[in-house]
């Protein structure tokens, strides 16, 4: 089959959900819309991604239908058992998962930590609760410091994430113990993510984690988007967190970013350079800064930052390019606790090349953006239901 674009970009607003799915109550979130209770909180200036027809989805205060979108739209379901950033991600490469990768609101179990413990040679550790990475540091970083125990914590995701100040544990040897938790969580705690977050500072109120964060995922299935798109010969450009949610499985190309800014830049330069095949952004504020954090606020000003730069991601895009944006989950930063919402995620796709103004209407899983990429590059997963067809001109 020939190509219908030469490249696809896929960028992930991470928790940007559209609206609470139907099972939402089983999950504790019956009554959770993301971007439906930012937007009702204040006008939100969106004007781009309103073109794109993200007003065209489903009713959002203050954001109208347009008559011609110049992108077609839609919305996914996710259609995994879980609700987090691995489960969101290896969805979209047409992994659909039975069992939810397990989560730890409690904390870990005392025969996890103790093996932890003695196999790593450790004075100990500390916390041992779901927290707030920055939050954790200040509060337990100075005994850290002292005692030379390293910060354990989880959050709403499933992670194992261990804090460390690099002058107490330097990076290696921090490296080297998320290597061994990463071997110990198997089994029945086979979290999604074990993650290294080393920080720096002389007192609580100035610790500050550094850009040296490590993340050891489990490896995704074999036969999944990535790797298939690499055995073809084509590119896999990974931005931002993405290859590390994937084990770097597949990945041909990863380029640094921190937040959405560095993710954004990242993303225009990619489209600037000669490849082929897919680039793969994640823009990790929305979730980690304020929807975990529970900040409308900060979530309604970060997304009128990005709309204000989606015409310089336009402008960057060649004639065969083809642009898709999602998310992975939600989280509704309007919402009780800190925890992920199980909700449907926006899908907007636009080329200079492609239709616009298609309505892709309730897509049964996110693992539909990965059939219709692999469908594109000649490839067929076993999940999905391509919509390359109806947004592919001539």
């Amino acid at each position: 089959m020939q190509e219908k674009f030469n490249r696809i970009c896929l960028v992930v607003l991470d928790s940007a959900g559209v609206g609470e799915m139907p099972d939402a109550a089983e999950w504790g979130d019956a009554g959770s819309d993301t971007l439906g209770h930012i937007l009702e909180r204040r006008q939100v200036s969106l004007p781009n991604l309103r073109a794109m027809g993200l007003g065209n989805i489903r009713p959002l205060k203050g954001l109208e239908p347009v008559a011609e979108p110049i992108g077609s739209f839609g919305k996914c379901a996710l259609r995994s058992n879980g609700k987090d950033t691995t489960t969101g991600h290896w969805e979209m490469a047409g992994i659909v998962l039975d069992k939810a990768f397990p989560t730890y609101p409690e904390g870990f179990p005392p025969d996890v930590l103790e093996r932890f413990v003695t196999e790593g040679r450790l004075p100990g550790v500390l916390g041992n609760v779901p927290a707030s990475g920055t939050e954790i540091i200040k509060e337990l970083g100075e005994e850290h410091v002292r005692t030379g125990k390293p910060i354990v914590y989880t959050s709403a995701d499933s992670v194992f994430q261990i804090a460390a100040h690099e002058e107490v544990v330097p990076i290696k040897r921090l490296y080297e113990i998320c290597g061994l938790a990463r071997r110990i969580l198997d089994g029945e705690h086979k979290v999604g993510r074990v993650i290294a977050r080393p920080f720096l500072g002389s007192n609580a109120g100035d610790f500050w984690r550094t850009e040296n964060r490590h993340d050891y995922a489990v490896p995704p299935p074999e036969r999944n988007l990535l790797p298939m798109l690499k055995a073809k010969g084509l590119d896999v450009v990974c931005i931002g967190k993405i290859a590390s949610i994937y084990d770097s499985v597949g990945v041909t190309q990863d380029l640094t970013a921190k937040n959405n800014e560095q993710t954004v830049e990242q993303t225009i330069a990619a489209l600037g350079a000669d490849t082929r095949g897919l680039i793969f952004s994640n823009l990790v504020d929305f979730d980690m800064l304020y929807g975990h954090r529970r900040d409308p606020e900060g979530y309604a000003v970060a997304l009128e930052r990005f709309d204000i730069q989606l015409p310089n991601i336009f402008a960057a895009m060649g004639v065969g390019d083809l642009l898709i944006i999602t998310a992975d989950h939600g989280n509704d930063p309007t919402f009780p606790g800190s925890d992920h919402t199980r909700e449907y995620v926006p899908l907007l796709v636009y080329g200079k090349a492609a239709r616009g103004g298609v309505d892709l209407g309730t897509r049964g899983s996110l693992a539909d953006i990965g059939q219709t990429i692999a469908e594109n590059f000649g490839i067929k997963l076993e999940h999905g239901e391509s919509f390359l067809a109806a947004v592919a001109a001539g």
